[in-house]
């Protein structure tokens, strides 16, 4: 997966290992959406693993966002 990120051209801001519901939460950079979603799916297709994916604004771009209403 890090390495999936770093060849995309991105960064991976945090990676951690989780007890509970879910194995794995992390933070990464990348271009654009269409750049995460291959990243993600091309896990995906290992089998073992799924993903939820939450997309993240900063406070700005949501201002933005609700300002456009």
């Amino acid at each position: 997966f890090k390495q999936a990120v770093q060849t995309a051209g991105g960064r991976v801001i945090f990676f951690y290992m989780l007890m509970g519901e879910w194995d794995i939460a992390s933070l990464i950079e990348v271009a654009d959406d269409a750049t995460a979603a291959r990243i993600l799916l091309g896990n995906g297709t290992l089998g073992n693993v799924r993903t939820h994916t939450m997309k993240a604004f900063t406070e700005e771009e949501f201002r933005t966002i609700i300002g456009s209403l």
